[in-house]
Order: structure tokens, then C-alpha cells, then sequence
């Protein structure tokens, strides 16, 4: 039975929401012609709900700004809050698609938990998910990025949802047209320097050949599936970790009883998680770590510091990849930790204890956590002067609280 936009868009709806739709959820409106019926098409299927949208505009090129004043005022007449999030961080080095990318997701993040959104829907549709396939086939990627795109993850603390990947931009468009709706075209789209442009003109070529749009997202959609089974798979061995402190004791993976792939998986991701990274790290040099590590030596990974510790693998945040990293004390540090106590004094921070505040900490060995650990761990600093090590041994009535614990080392394996 073929179903129509509206109704395949209602029913993608119903799948992320489980039949209980959110009083408010965000759109993020570029202006173009996916964005905009995402917004017109949330508003006439699930018209209970709150809406608000933000445009993120990069500033890259004349006319941005017009654009993005142009998708706040289609906003207003629809009496939906509007709020353009420009961008000032592009320096003009690295890759200006990537950085733009996470610009976007960063702002539009902030964005959300300003105006207490839980949940953003972005307007993904069935030809990204296509291009997105080829661009990481090009790129050499494995199961994981050639996976389709999720309808909803977790990112940053949002839940970004994606409800229009059964429909086409075509289908949008003349939805669009239909109600006498306009939209923006950026001209980037156009312009084939950018993979993302190539990607689609391959795309488009490919189809004479029987690899169609259709075609690609099934391929995307079956990886998918092989990825699931693999994760569930390095879950099992995830969920034999234990949390020392800060540190995560992994099973040695020659003792691990399952696939390689599997063991890669699983200490790829006990890496990242450790590190608050948002990628894995590079294939080569885990494989080499993974062989390599000799009982009782160490090796540095990925932000990280590995241990064999015979049947067990010690991972602990690496001191010089926390060094230099300051927060307010009433702020994460390290992406994980919560220092927690009496008000702290005016002007001090939250860093990492370091080798001059160990000297300070005479019975840090009571603390049964390597020296290495401690190192790295959270103290309470005023200048540079020590107020509190809650690891090692000098609490002065402060704790030192891990926010996260092995059940989100497991569950986070599905939010990538």
C-alpha cells in the first residue's frame, strides 16, 4: 500500500514519539526546502506541540544573513519563536564542511537547552541518507559508517530526531509548491567543490546503472543492521567492565571470548568513552595496541593511558590530555566529573591534580588508585594553589563524583 507524504511523515512521528508526543520540540530551519516542510508538516500532523525553530547562519557567503531573516519572519506568521544562531568561529583552516557541521550541532545544542528542548528534528531526508552512503563508501568507511542514518539519537544531551528519511526532496518541494510556500536555495548546493555536491551528481549517474536512491538506502539499511548485532555483541563484553574511581578495568581481550571485530569494537568504544571523545579511535593504532600490550606495561591511546594488569586492562584518562583543562568548579570537568562540597572560595577552578599537587597529597597511596590515575584526576584549585584532591587522600570536605557509569558505557554503544 503506498502512503502518502503526510501520512508516512505522521508515522514516523508516531515511532519516535510511541504515540506520546513532547509539549515542545525544536526544528532547525535552514531556510531550504527540506527544513521548511519539515516545519510546515510538523505543524499540521502534530499541531498539539510546541514548536520552536533556529537557524544557524554560518556567515559564509552574501546572503546568509537575508536568508535567515527571511526563515524567521515565515516563523512569525506562523506564530512559531525564532532565533537566528550565528556562527564566528571559522578561521579559515581545516575542512570548512566539517567544521561547519559541528558548529551547527554545537549551536543549535546550546540553543535547545536554553529554551528547555529535549528533543530537535532536523530535515534528513532519503536522498541524504543515499549521498551520505556514498561519501563514506568513497572515504573507505566499514560498517559503522556506512550504516543508514538513525531516525533519533542522542547527541550533546539532545535528542535530534529525524522524521522525513522515507520521503524524497522532490516530494517536499511539491509539497511546498503546493501551498504556495517558499523556500531558499543555497548556492553551495551547486557548487561542486564540495564532496557533499559531488556525492550527489554520483548519485544521480549511478541510477542508470540500477543504483538508485532506493537501491543505496536499503544497502544503508542492512549495515545498519549488521551494526546492531555487532554492538550488541561488544555490549556483552562492555558489560564486563567495572569503574575503579574514574578508571575502567576492561577483561584482558585475549581473554575475551568473541570475534575480533567484536574485541575492536569494544575497546574502541571503553576509548572513546573514557576520553568524552566524539570518535573512535583510528583503527590502526588500537589494533596495534590490542596485540601489543605486554603484562604490566603501559601504552597511551586516544587521550588515554592503558594498563595490563594480567587478566585485566586498567583505561584511565591520560594526565596530558587533561592538563590544561580548566572549568568553574560548578561545571563538568572533563566532560565527567561533578566536584561537589561546601561553596568553593571566589576565582578558584577545577583541574587536574598533576604532579605538584600529588607532593601535596602525603597519604595518596591510601587511596588505592595507581599514581598515574591520580595524576589525572579532579582537584580543586584556587591559582596554584591546591584546595582539595578528593581522589587523593585531601578531600577538605569535597567529593569527587563520576556522572556517568558502566550502564552508559553500554547504552552510549547506540548513540553514535
Amino acid at each position: 500500500m503506498h502512503l502518502s507524504l503526510a501520512e508516512r511523515v505522521s508515522a514516523a512521528y508516531a515511532r519516535l514519539f510511541k504515540g506520546s508526543p513532547p509539549e515542545r520540540i525544536g526544528i532547525a530551519l535552514s531556510g531550504g526546502g527540506d527544513s521548511t516542510a519539515l516545519l510546515f508538516l510538523t505543524r499540521q500532523l502534530i499541531p498539539q506541540v510546541n514548536l520552536f525553530a533556529a537557524t544557524v547562519d554560518h556567515r559564509l557567503r552574501e546572503g546568509s544573513a537575508a536568508e535567515a531573516e527571511e526563515a524567521g519572519k515565515l516563523c512569525r506568521s506562523m506564530g512559531v519563536p525564532h532565533e537566528i544562531l550565528p556562527w564566528e568561529g571559522w578561521a579559515g583552516e581545516g575542512n570548512l564542511q566539517a567544521a561547519a557541521r559541528s558548529a551547527r550541532v554545537a549551536l543549535l545544542a546550546d540553543w535547545a537547552d536554553r529554551n528547555d528542548l529535549a528533543q530537535v528534528a532536523l530535515g534528513h531526508t532519503r536522498d541524504d541518507q543515499a549521498e551520505t552512503f556514498l561519501l563514506r563508501l568513497a572515504r573507505g568507511s566499514g560498517v559503522d559508517g556506512l550504516a543508514a542514518m538513525a531516525p533519533a539519537r542522542v547527541a550533546q544531551g539532545i535528542r535530534w530526531l529525524r522524521p522525513l528519511l522515507d520521503t524524497s526532496r522532490d516530494e517536499l518541494r511539491a509539497c511546498l509548491e503546493a501551498q504556495g510556500v517558499a523556500w531558499a536555495d543555497d548556492p553551495s548546493n551547486e557548487d561542486e567543490r564540495f564532496d557533499r555536491v559531488k556525492a550527489r551528481r554520483m548519485a544521480e549517474s549511478l541510477g542508470q546503472l540500477g543504483l538508485t536512491t532506493e537501491r543505496l538506502v536499503r544497502t544503508a539499511a542492512q549495515m545498519a543492521m549488521a551494526r546492531d548485532a555487532l554492538n550488541e555483541n561488544a555490549a556483552n563484553a562492555l558489560r564486563r567492565a567495572r569503574l575503579e574511581q574514574g578508571d575502567l578495568l576492561m577483561p584482558n581481550p585475549g581473554l575475551l571470548d568473541a570475534p575480533r571485530e567484536v574485541q575492536l569494537r569494544a575497546y574502541a568504544h571503553a576509548l572513546r568513552w573514557i576520553s568524552s571523545s566524539a570518535y573512535r579511535p583510528r583503527f590502526e593504532p588500537l589494533e596495534a595496541l590490542v596485540d601489543g600490550l605486554e603484562p604490566g606495561k603501559a601504552a597511551t591511546l586516544h587521550g588515554c593511558r592503558i594498563t595490563c594488569e594480567g587478566a585485566v586492562w586498567r583505561i584511565a584518562r591520560e594526565y596530558a590530555a587533561v592538563a590544561e583543562t580548566a572549568t568553574p568548579p560548578a561545571a563538568l570537568w572533563d566532560k565527567r566529573w561533578k566536584i561537589e562540597g561546601p561553596p568553593p572560595p571566589a576565582e578558584s577552578h577545577i583541574g587536574a591534580l598533576g604532579e605538584l599537587g600529588l607532593a601535596e597529597c602525603e597519604d595518596w597511596k591510601a587511596s588505592g588508585l595507581p599514581r598515574a590515575t591520580l595524576l589525572a584526576s579532579p582537584a580543586l584549585w584556587k591559582g596554584e594553589r591546591l584546595l582539595a584532591a578528593p581522589l587523593a587522600g585531601r578531600p577538605e570536605g569535597y567529593t569527587a563524583r563520576l556522572c556517568h557509569g558502566v550502564e552508559h558505557l553500554v547504552s552510549s554503544l547506540w548513540a553514535d
